[in-house]
């Protein structure tokens, strides 16, 4: 993203929600990212499976649930009444949970930084060059 010239740039972070459908496998698929920009007060998520994919990993894979568990995470980012104890608390608090290492189908990979404009735009951003397919 190229910022306007005197467009202040913070500090974010950002993960990778991965799909890992057989554990014991270690193959993934990249399904949604989290974007926290503390400076901006910003806290977000874009989520999106291919099933397709998900299929070619796992025939076996239910997406229905493993969709449920990428908006489970989405709803903890937008402080959704859905997620409970976990969308109440502060957004620091909540990216650091969310990105803490768990063995389950879905996992969020490191935490990489960067600097952005906005945030939100960068969620967007990463959300097509990380997560949906490349389209010719």
């Amino acid at each position: 993203m190229t910022a306007r010239a005197g467009t202040p740039k913070d500090t974010f972070e950002y993960a990778v929600l991965r799909v890992v459908p057989r554990v014991e496998r270690g193959e993934s698929l990249n399904a949604g990212v989290l974007v926290y920009c503390r400076q901006r007060d910003y806290l977000g998520s874009r989520v999106h499976l291919d099933v397709d994919r998900l299929r070619a990993l796992d025939p076996t894979a239910d997406p229905a649930a493993i969709t449920a568990a990428l908006q489970a995470s989405a709803d903890v980012c937008s402080a959704a009444v859905a997620s409970g104890a976990a969308g109440r608390e502060a957004l620091g608090s909540r990216f650091r949970w969310l990105t803490a290492p768990r063995s389950t189908v879905v996992q969020p990979g490191p935490v990489h930084t960067g600097l952005t404009a906005d945030p939100e735009v960068e969620a967007d951003r990463l959300l097509r060059l990380l997560v949906l397919p490349v389209t010719d």
